[in-house]
């Protein structure tokens, strides 16, 4: 029951990331959250598996934090890739 606090968290700084990033308009809402989400969901339960124990601060740090950190380069990434297409695009329309 543990993994829902981090996946809440991870979540809403996952929110969070989505709007200090910038070009949000090329990308989706939900893109960035879930994310977040789904590597916090990855992490938490690789260290609990690996033997972590869920008082270890180990834990919240990596799934929490390590969440955000691969949220924000998937933003940064997409947003990237966005922008190259779209000016290829214009390009190739002569736009």
């Amino acid at each position: 029951m543990y993994i829902l606090l981090a996946l809440i968290a991870a979540c809403a700084l996952g929110v969070g990331v989505h709007f200090l990033l910038p070009h949000r308009a090329l990308r989706g809402v939900a893109v960035v959250p879930a994310v977040a989400t789904a590597a916090s969901a990855i992490v938490y339960t690789g260290m609990q598996w690996a033997g972590v124990g869920e008082d270890s601060v180990w834990l919240w740090l990596a799934s929490i934090l390590g969440a955000v950190v691969v949220a924000t380069a998937v933003g940064y990434g997409l947003t990237a890739s966005r922008r190259t297409s779209d000016a290829a695009k214009r390009a190739a329309l002569g736009i």
